[in-house]
């Protein structure tokens, strides 16, 4: 199958910037649910979708819709993406993929077992400098990595009622922000084989700042910095043996980088040219993948996003940093 219909659950910010780019890339976006019909209906006039829906049951029930990217709060990933996949749809869930392992490991055993496509939307991984920058890892050109770090930082409402802030709709800096650089270290240097934690926490009990130091195999290292109240530089470093490379602001988002040698040269520079916010290609990708029949793609395989949430879980049990709707089973 290729050319899938798309719905989109929920109708918030990160929906609209999805839609835009949808159309942008000229993909078939067919029908969108909202929790109300005049929320579904002022976003359906807005991108010109043809059919609007007055809850999330009637859209995956919409058999006109083949594949639903869950746009939700984290919290209701889990919740949202299981309702999809049980009516039989393909699902793209907007990262962090869940609110812990234990949430990510059911969605990859359903989707398992009705043979759909599950996919995290971390879609930094999808832009086209991101996978030069893989192509430049492998071919040697950095030599033996020994270190990447990463910041995420951003001054966001201090409210403590902003979901941001608050615990039980899964607020905090890591999963909203710091699933960003976890992320980029897990894809450039795998599964750390150890991780330290630190973090502020503030009055509600979320994290507001996070510091992890990992090791990976072969002794590399990887720093990261995540900030719910201050704006850093938001760049990010790949250090090798025989060369680096350095990602400027905004390092998640189309920007350019450098290849630069020990004595300061730069052998390359890579400038991003992206039509919209540039979300269109990990859309692309999924659709490639459930054209091919194949359910587990090479940039980020559900495998690897349960894993990363449980690198997370990790992060949070040393910051102390545990959700109320965990309750007894945390993963």
């Amino acid at each position: 199958m290729t050319g899938l219909r798309w719905g989109i659950l929920a109708t918030g910010g990160i929906a609209g910037a999805f839609a835009s780019d949808l159309r942008t890339a000229g993909l078939d976006l067919v029908a969108v649910g909202s929790r109300s019909q005049e929320s579904a209906d002022a976003f359906a006039a807005r991108f010109d979708i043809p059919r609007a829906h007055p809850s999330y049951e009637a859209l995956v029930a919409d058999p006109e819709v083949d594949i639903i990217y869950v746009s939700t709060p984290h919290p209701m990933h889990h919740e949202n993406a299981r309702l999809a996949l049980e009516a039989g749809k393909h699902v793209l869930v907007e990262k962090a993929f869940t609110l812990n392992r234990s949430e990510a490991e059911d969605l990859q055993r359903l989707a398992a077992e009705r043979g759909l496509l599950a996919m995290e939307a971390m879609w930094t991984r999808y832009l086209p400098h991101m996978v030069r920058i893989r192509e430049i890892i492998a071919d040697g050109t950095l030599g033996e990595i020994r270190a990447v770090s990463a910041d995420h930082t951003q001054l966001l409402p201090d409210d403590p009622g902003h979901r941001l802030n608050a615990l039980e709709l899964g607020g905090g800096a890591l999963l909203d922000l710091g699933i960003y650089p976890v992320s980029f270290v897990w894809d450039v240097l795998g599964a750390p084989t150890s991780i330290h934690s630190v973090a502020r926490l503030i009055e509600t009990g979320a994290d507001a700042e996070v510091a992890t130091v990992m090791t990976h195999e072969g002794g590399a290292i990887s720093t990261t910095l995540s900030s719910s109240r201050a704006a850093g530089p938001n760049a990010a470093s790949i250090i090798g043996t025989k060369a680096r490379i350095d990602i400027d602001r905004v390092w998640y988002t189309p920007t350019t980088f450098r290849v630069v040698l020990p004595d300061g040269t730069a052998v390359e520079e890579y400038v991003s040219e992206v039509a919209g916010r540039g979300m269109q290609y990990q859309a692309h990708a999924a659709e490639r993948l459930v054209a091919d029949g194949v359910l587990e793609g090479d940039i980020l395989p559900i495998a690897e996003s349960v894993a990363i949430m449980g690198t997370l879980d990790e992060i949070r049990a040393q910051i102390g940093v545990r959700y109320p709707r965990e309750g007894v089973d945390h993963g």
